[in-house]
């Protein structure tokens, strides 16, 4: 299964909960149901989570080592967003259902927003106010570089103000106008109010006042939350942790892995829940799970690709099979200042020639088994939108080695002993390209995921590919957490910047937030543009796509990028396959891979 890297936020690789966190928390064992299965017609609901995945953080506000998907579901099940978007009702679009926020009206000069709060309530009566926003702003912007979902220039920098109306309305002025759509997807969606009569304080024993609303205060009470989020053990006996505005509390919170959600009794939104007990299950291997529901003790699970073809044997169980799509692309980036071939990358015919030696669709059908999806572009493309341009979903490079092998001929590459090998350097229209030296041979190199069957399956069929139009290919393995490391922005002096191609595995797709834009991923010097990837004409594409009101936008930018190739794109992987319990009703799978427990209900 894929899994998706952060909760709500800005969407970093899929894989945190595949890349980051299955590196680094490996589990001792499946830690068994808690409780009566929801399967035997109890009121409770066993629920699988990604194999070495063991939840590690409750608080709603994300850090670099904890920001990951289905640490941010559990939290939002908790403490409702000020504005939730998913995509499980079908569509990614506002839940309103899900939110604390009724309503956000924009200025009409798109430089401020006006929020109305529901008439909501925290778990011990106090009422949920522009307070507790404002709580929450104060602790962002004083530690802003410690917050995981922070980029330069975004959110809190481009706010610059917050100002309370009244308990039920404030305001948020922006530095300039932005698309409306952009700013209410993806930064106010980022806003999760907090109790800041039960959490405005510096120590455990320390009284609650306005700490926040001084600097010092607000770094002292951000350096208090997180301590207290790191005490994993502590999480169902810490007072502080009850005052809840979600529909689930915690039961129970264990370091091996499980976690027990139990329905809040005094929530008053709009999700409430319908199954009282939520079993979250740790697995120490995808085998082990698959065996846990052959066997009925898991109401909602997961199978690999590779097990699709034996969908009948959980359908006789019982149970349904149904792919679980993401809002996500996948794609390998290339290293633009590698000092052997990033001048040949830096070649848009090159990468035209490497791209039409990719054939997506097969890759799909042979490696995937028909659970993913070809991607040729910047905008996720499994699930229809208005963000997707009629070019990217066209395919500007079909697959075609004696088109790709043609084009490199064409520009001063001859095939020698099966590789293409560049006989007429210089910068003129049928050469090689500025800096590629006579004599380089067409052969990159990729530092891959390592301990994955389907990875290393979809490696060997394009190096196979590739071959096709004399392109080499060698493929190097490592740990997630290796590929990450040894392949990091850089400049052609420095030592670590010999890696040509890196892949972080087919479970390493970027999921987005809800309005994909390629800030972090394509502009120039993004914080994920790991290839240092720099195009004058993107970066203003992108700008144009989180400020303009045109809705064309973000389209002239699909089309733009899917044309210019910043990476190899490959075909993204359905998130999980999942395996559900016939029953289980009242949801569709959320495309941003979250999961919403207070939506899952069992039909009589």
């Amino acid at each position: 299964m894929s899994t998706a890297r952060t909760g709500r936020s800005r969407r970093p690789w899929a894989l945190v909960a595949g890349v980051a966190v299955a590196a680094s928390a490996l589990l001792a064992g499946c830690a068994g149901s808690g409780g009566s299965s929801a399967s035997s017609g109890s009121d409770a609901i066993d629920y699988a989570l990604p194999a070495n995945f063991t939840p590690n953080w409750i608080l709603p506000i994300g850090t670099a080592a904890h920001l990951n998907t289905n640490n941010g579901s559990i939290a939002s099940s908790l403490w409702e967003p000020l504005i939730a978007y998913d995509g499980s009702t079908g569509e990614i679009a506002w839940n309103k259902a899900g939110s604390i926020a009724t309503a956000a009206d924009f200025a009409s000069d798109g430089k401020s927003v006006t929020i109305t709060l529901g008439d909501r309530h925290w778990s011990d009566g106090k009422a949920i106010t522009s307070r507790d926003v404002e709580f929450w702003f104060n602790v962002i912007k004083a530690n802003k570089a410690d917050w995981a979902s922070y980029n330069e220039g975004k959110a809190p920098d481009n706010w610059t103000s917050l100002k309370t109306i009244d308990d039920r309305h404030f305001t948020i002025t922006f530095d300039k106008a932005y698309n409306e759509q952009w700013m209410l997807a993806n930064e106010l969606s980022l806003i999760t109010p907090l109790p800041q009569h039960a959490w405005d304080k510096t120590s455990a024993n320390g009284s609650v006042g306005d700490a926040d609303r001084t600097t010092a205060g607000a770094k002292q009470v951000w350096k208090f939350l997180n301590a207290a989020a790191k005490d994993i053990s502590g999480y169902d006996s810490n007072k502080l942790w009850t005052t809840i505005s979600g529909p689930y509390a915690i039961d129970s919170f264990s370091t091996s892995g499980k976690v027990v959600l139990t329905a809040n009794k005094k929530y008053d939104g709009g999700e409430k829940p319908s199954i009282t007990t939520v079993d979250l299950l740790p697995f120490t291997t995808s085998d082990a799970e698959t065996n846990a529901l052959r066997s009925g003790s898991v109401d909602y699970g997961y199978i690999s690709p590779s097990d699709i073809d034996q969908k009948a044997s959980f359908t006789s169980k019982g149970y349904s099979v149904e792919p679980w799509t993401g809002w996500a692309i996948t794609y390998m980036p290339y290293n633009f200042h590698n000092p052997t071939m990033g001048p040949v990358y830096q070649q848009l015919y090159a990468r035209q020639a490497v791209q039409m030696s990719i054939n997506q669709p097969q890759l799909s059908k042979v490696v995937f088994n028909g659970t993913a999806t070809p991607g040729y572009g910047p905008v996720p493309q499994a699930q229809k939108s208005d963000f997707v341009s009629s070019t990217q979903t066209d395919n500007p490079y079909p697959y075609s080695s004696s088109k790709a092998k043609a084009l490199l001929t064409s520009h001063g590459w001859t095939e020698q002993n099966g590789t293409m090998v560049c006989t007429d350097a210089g910068s003129g229209s049928s050469q090689c390209g500025a800096g590629v030296a006579k004599g380089t041979k067409f052969q990159m190199q990729v530092l891959s995921q390592s301990g994955s069957t389907v990875t290393d399956n979809m490696m060997s069929a394009i190096q196979s590919s590739l071959a096709k139009t004399g392109i080499g290919f060698s493929i190097k393995t490592a740990p997630v957490n290796t590929v990450l490391s040894q392949t990091p922005q850089c400049t052609a002096d420095q030592d670590i910047c010999k890696w040509q191609l890196s892949f972080f595995g087919t479970a390493g797709s970027w999921y987005f937030n809800a309005y994909p834009t390629g800030d972090s991923l394509f502009q120039t010097a993004g914080s994920a543009n790991f290839g240092n990837y720099s195009n004058k004409q993107v970066d203003q594409l992108i700008s144009a796509s989180t400020t303009s009101t045109d809705s064309s936008a973000v389209q002239d930018y699909s089309a733009t990028v899917a044309k210019d190739l910043p990476v190899i794109w490959l075909p993204s992987p359905d998130y999980q396959i999942s395996v559900v319990k016939k029953g289980l009703t009242g949801f569709d799978q959320d495309s941003l891979a979250n999961f919403h427990p207070a939506q899952w209900k069992w039909s009589k």
